[in-house]
């Protein structure tokens, strides 16, 4: 059972403390590798105060003799143990005890808040339950009754309390969830043992990996039929026929945004069939700077938290862990350099530079040797197959392809890679999704052999190499669609797919106060919410929204992704706005994307704009336009639970913001089902 200790409420009053504190502490040696005398004591301190509070509620309730009672109920894959659930009638009451008198209260009750979401969203026997959570400060006030929660919520607002009024909280609960707590009894067995399905962000799912723990039974609450694992596991099959077969292979998976590309190929690489010698065999590289920052900052974080290594030994541990691909290309570009793995994921494969791009790069960074090589130079998709394919024996690469992504000139895209197959590797086999091969949605209509396959090539093609569902937005599985038709200017289409996504708030706001606070109200717990804004937005500055690649090259956006709520730095602050180039992979629960005069809606199509000193000027280039286009593709694609889109009034008194503009464009996404705040 995931509980260290559960029993009724009569039999917790009825049983020795010392007994109760032996069954925590045999649990707890079954679980963790060490037990610290603070826990013991923290424990003993929170039997005592819960036997007081229950006893008081026992004898004005009778009925709460029968209640269930948890005691270290560990969150299954997610590293956290709740110190008490109350399954109190048909509600939920969990209490998060915080005995030291250094315990911030606000952080104690974001925790309990936390926990309680995490049940609502994830849990199978909490679903549609009443959900109540507690914070037991051991310096707090009296009791302090919880504001008004919002109409509907099945969590309610934290209630606070101390050791001395715990059965104050109680009894206010119980005179407020009257129908709850006379509901069936909740099944304490049959909580206890509930299915746990969470859907991890990247940084979590990273953390889990690189801890160690498995995410093979990651899925999904609204598809019960989609399955992470698949892809990996033919991913981890076709390594291994490599491996028995001295067979080179390049795989490609593709997926809708926020599908579980990234964690697919972090899945495979780490997978423990594969491992060796405690050494995952392959690398996983991204050419997505911030996004290989924030995790690697997280991950440092969270090993330092777990093992007490100082934080610059624990960066040193984890580099390898997930790397820079244009790092990895450069060290081993040279043709006498053999890198240590036969395995690597190369993530966001269509953003690899094309031929153009890397002489740029060279030129711009190379040394005098790399110089006189320029005319030389290779595609990435080229250079990594020409690195891998070194190796005598065998070799396999992972390419993990998005579609309707790229945002930045010199990004090769999907082609290039069937091009380099097919031009200067014949011999390497192709392991690929059918949307590869065929040019489906997921890959915006790109195919990786545009020109046709050459009869030596062999193909295999594989669905499981498709991930069709989105585990980011674990409320509403049609968000992409939703925004591949909005950017597409398809307002009859997405509205149609707006009403199938009601889990999925999708807002419209004409003020940007307005979006703060609703952002506010909702992120809740450790949930974080932030501003998103195209680097294109520029005349955002006029009401304080800075997008300037100077401004933000300044800015330690993993901090943004990363530090608390009440740091100034915090996303969750809400006064600075990624762009497109720092959120592309990652994602927030809450998101407000802030729509710039870039990329407006005209009344017969989306007007693309670039702002040149101090004017816009419409954009002709169609390679252009569809970078503006994938930008907000990207900005609208990375929440989890729900959006905000703010649309600015502009200004009668400034040509660069005219009315009319932001009007049509608030028009046209409400016709898309966007609703009003």
């Amino acid at each position: 059972m995931p509980a260290f200790y559960r029993a009724t409420v009569a039999e917790f009053l009825r049983a020795d403390p010392a007994a109760i504190l032996g069954e925590l502490n045999l649990q707890s040696r079954n679980a963790v590798s060490s037990l610290r005398l603070a826990t013991v004591v923290s424990w003993e301190r929170t039997i005592a105060v819960l036997r007081s509070g229950l006893a008081e509620v026992a004898a004005r309730i009778p009925a709460a003799g029968d209640w269930g009672l948890l005691l270290e109920y560990e969150v299954p894959r997610r590293d956290c143990r709740i110190d008490c659930v109350l399954l109190a009638g048909g509600m939920i009451i969990l209490l998060e005890f915080k005995t030291g008198e250094a315990e911030s209260p606000a952080a104690a009750k974001r925790q309990a808040e936390h926990y309680a979401i995490e049940l609502r969203d994830f849990h199978r026997e909490s679903q549609s339950r009443c959900i109540a959570p507690v914070a037991v400060l051991a310096e707090g006030d009296a009791f302090d009754p919880p504001s008004a929660g919002a109409a509907g919520d099945q969590v309610l607002p934290v209630l606070t309390a101390n050791g001395a009024t715990l059965s104050t909280a109680l009894l206010h609960l119980t005179q407020m969830c009257l129908a709850e707590l006379a509901a069936p009894q909740i099944d304490l067995a049959a909580w206890d043992g509930s299915a746990y399905a969470p859907i991890p962000s990247i940084v979590e799912a990273a953390q889990m990996l690189f801890a160690h723990q498995s995410v093979r039974e990651i899925s999904h609450a609204h598809a019960e039929a989609y399955n992470l694992t698949r892809t990996a596991d033919v991913l981890v099959s076709a390594v291994q026929r490599a491996q028995r077969d001295s067979r080179k292979l390049v795989c490609f998976v593709t997926g809708v945004p926020g599908a579980g590309k990234t964690l697919a190929g972090l899945n495979a690489v780490h997978s423990p069939d594969l491992i060796r010698n405690g050494r995952p065999a392959g690398a996983f590289l991204s050419g997505n700077g911030p996004l290989v920052k924030v995790v690697t900052e997280a991950l440092a974080a969270d090993h330092h938290r777990r093992t007490g290594q100082s934080l610059d030994e624990a960066r040193r541990r984890v580099r390898t862990f997930i790397q820079g691909v244009h790092s990895f290309l450069k060290t081993y570009r040279t043709a006498d350099r053999l890198p240590p793995e036969h395995v690597v994921v190369f993530d966001e494969a269509q953003r690899a530079w094309n031929a153009e791009k890397v002489r740029k790069e060279l030129l711009r960074r190379a040394t005098s040797e790399e110089r006189g090589l320029l005319d030389s130079a290779n595609s990435e998709p080229a250079l990594m197959l020409s690195i891998m394919d070194r190796w005598p024996d065998w070799a396999v690469i992972v390419a993990l392809v998005g579609g309707g992504q790229e945002i930045h000139d010199g990004e090769a895209g999907l082609a290039e890679w069937g091009r380099a197959v097919r031009e200067q590797f014949p011999h390497w086999e192709v392991v690929a999704s059918p949307e590869a091969l065929t040019g489906g949605a997921s890959v915006a209509g790109s195919r990786l052999f545009s020109e046709g396959v050459a009869d030596s090539i062999i193909v295999q093609q594989e669905p499981h190499l498709h991930l069709p569902v989105s585990v980011r937005s674990f409320r509403a599985q049609s968000v992409a669609e939703w925004v591949n038709h909005v950017v597409s200017g398809n307002p009859d289409h997405a509205s149609r797919v707006a009403a199938q996504a009601a889990g999925f708030p999708i807002k419209l706001t004409r003020s940007l106060d307005e979006a703060r606070r609703w952002l506010q109200n909702q992120t809740r717990g450790f949930r974080r919410c932030g501003l998103l804004a195209s680097s294109g937005a520029l005349r955002l500055r006029a009401h304080g929204i800075e997008v300037s690649s100077g401004f933000r090259s300044g800015f330690p956006f993993e901090e943004w992704f990363l530090a608390a709520p009440e740091d100034v730095r915090s996303s969750n602050r809400l006064e600075v706005a990624l762009t497109e180039f720092e959120c592309q992979g990652l994602e927030l629960d809450w998101v407000a994307v802030c729509w710039g005069g870039d990329f407006t809606w005209g009344g017969e199509g989306w007007q693309f704009r670039q702002f040149k000193g101090t004017a816009w000027q419409l954009v002709q280039k169609a390679v252009t336009r569809e970078f503006i286009r994938n930008k907000y593709r990207v900005l609208l694609t990375r929440a989890r639970e729900g959006i905000v889109i703010w649309v600015p009034d502009g200004s009668v008194a400034d040509e660069t913001r005219p009315p009319d503009w932001f009007n049509s464009t608030a028009a046209f996404l409400s016709s898309c089902g966007a609703v009003t705040l």
